[in-house]
C-alpha cells in the first residue's frame, strides 16, 4: 500500500484540527507551528482557535476500505499537527456536530469503538499522556482497543521523568517517540513500553 506521510514508522498520517500550545522543550522548534504561520494561520497558543480539517474523516474511510480490500493493517499517526489529548479548543471553522477539538476526538474515538476502523492501527502521540485517561472512553480504561497505541514525546531526562510515568498509568499499547533526543537521558525503565522510536540527538 502506498504511503502518503513521509514519516518513516507510519503508513499514513492524519490530523482531525491544526494548531496546538507549547508545553516542553521538544516543542521549541515545532515544525507544524512553522508551517501555520507560513499558511497565514493564526492557531498557535492559549486563546486561539484550532482549524478543523475537513478531510480527515474521509480519509480515514478511504484508507479503512483500501487497507480491508487487501486485508492488510495499516498505521496511521494521529497527528503530525495538532495534539490529539490537548484540551479542547475552539475550532474556527464549526459545524452542527463539532464546536470544539473534544467533539471531533470524541467523535474518533466514537468510531474506533464502533469497529468502523478495524484495518487500521491508530497511533496517538502527545505531549500531555496526563490527559490521556480523562479523554479516552471509559470503558477503554479498562479494555482499550487492540488497534491504538498511546505514546509520548520525551526528548531529554526532565521530560522522560516526567512524562513516561504519566504514560504508564495508561492502559494498553505504549510507544515512546524520542525525537528529537536532546540530550543524554540516563536510569532508562521500558517497563510496560512496547515500541520506543529514536531520532538523532542533537549536538
Amino acid at each position: 500500500m502506498a504511503k502518503n506521510s513521509k514519516i518513516e514508522w507510519t503508513d499514513h498520517t492524519v490530523n482531525l484540527w491544526w494548531g496546538c500550545t507549547k508545553v516542553h522543550a521538544g516543542c521549541d522548534n515545532c515544525y507544524a507551528e512553522t508551517l501555520s504561520h507560513r499558511w497565514g494561520n493564526d492557531i498557535w497558543g492559549e486563546g486561539k482557535d484550532r482549524k478543523r480539517i475537513k478531510s480527515s474523516f474521509s480519509d480515514l474511510n478511504k484508507y479503512q476500505k483500501e487497507a480491508e480490500q487487501k486485508g492488510i493493517n495499516v498505521r496511521v499517526f494521529v497527528g503530525s499537527m495538532m495534539d490529539i489529548f490537548e484540551k479542547p479548543k475552539p475550532i474556527s471553522n464549526k459545524t452542527l456536530l463539532a464546536e470544539n477539538t473534544g467533539d471531533l476526538r470524541d467523535e474518533l474515538f466514537s468510531r474506533i469503538s464502533d469497529g468502523k476502523y478495524n484495518n487500521l492501527t491508530f497511533l496517538f502521540l502527545t505531549k500531555r499522556p496526563s490527559n490521556i485517561n480523562k479523554y479516552i472512553p471509559f470503558d477503554w480504561e479498562i479494555n482499550p482497543p487492540k488497534n491504538v497505541w498511546f505514546g509520548c514525546s520525551p526528548v531529554d531526562q526532565k521530560t522522560f521523568g516526567n512524562l513516561v510515568p504519566m504514560l504508564k498509568k495508561v492502559n494498553g499499547n505504549l510507544f515512546l517517540s524520542i525525537e528529537p533526543q536532546l540530550s543524554e537521558i540516563k536510569n532508562i525503565d521500558l517497563t510496560g513500553i512496547g515500541w520506543v522510536i529514536h531520532g538523532v540527538t542533537n549536538s
